[in-house]
């Protein structure tokens, strides 16, 4: 049995809310897109990816084939475009099959695990993330780098020979959850605080969305907000 919860919200910051997401447990398909581009391009980027992995799941791709596809469609959409501006999202989506899931990422919308404790399980693709690894940065120096936003890879902008799509899989096992989120809520708040809510049994998924984008929005909310939290029971 599946039981997800979700929410997003504009924050205080901004007049436009170009996050999107899709949650259906029918079909195992959750996802999270957060749009870029200015002058709605971000919410058509968003949209358009959220509406194509969801059609292309539908028709029986796999998660990384709607993922690729989405992209590829995207690009056109850009080029078919005579606007200067970019139109690029990131995604972060889980595909729950009968015992097993699997996940893929692009960008810096992010995909946590929880399973006694918490687990991030994508990888930002982010200019400060690519310095930790090159050990250039601690965590703690990326958290408050002025270029944390820099993203190395996103839907529609980056090229589809350079796409890299964060991939991984495994068991799911009854008591496991999973957070998918924009970057609005983990730019606020931190892993302390989204673990000490996914912690709560004593709240439905519902119940642990409403306050995490209540933590969001009390830490400033200068970013669109967008969480879901899907728990395998």
């Amino acid at each position: 049995m599946i039981e997800f919860g979700h929410g997003t919200h504009v924050g205080l910051r901004r007049t436009r809310n170009e996050d999107t997401y899709y949650a259906d447990a029918s079909l195992g398909l959750f996802l999270v897109a957060d749009g870029m581009g200015g002058h709605q391009h971000g919410e058509v980027a968003s949209a358009l990816v959220r509406d194509q992995v969801v059609q292309q799941v539908r028709e029986g791709s796999s998660l990384l084939e709607a993922v690729r596809g989405a992209a590829g469609s995207l690009l056109e959409c850009a080029r078919d475009s005579f606007d200067i501006l970019p139109m690029g999202t990131t995604i972060a989506a889980l595909r729950v099959e009968g015992d097993s899931h699997e996940v893929a990422w692009v960008g810096d919308s992010r995909i946590y695990q929880w399973k006694q404790g918490l687990r991030q399980v994508s990888h930002d693709h982010s200019l400060v993330q690519a310095l930790v690894e090159a050990g250039q940065l601690d965590p703690a120096q990326a958290a408050e780098h002025p270029q944390r936003n820099v993203l190395t890879q996103a839907l529609g902008v980056t090229a589809m020979e350079q796409l890299h799509i964060g991939m991984a899989r495994g068991k799911l096992e009854p008591g496991m959850s999973f957070l998918l989120c924009s970057d609005g809520l983990t730019e606020g708040v931190s892993d302390t605080t989204i673990a000490q809510k996914m912690a709560r049994a004593d709240l439905s998924a519902q119940e642990c969305v409403d306050q995490l984008l209540l933590c969001a929005l009390d830490s400033g909310g200068d970013d669109n907000v967008t969480i879901l939290i899907v728990r395998s029971r």
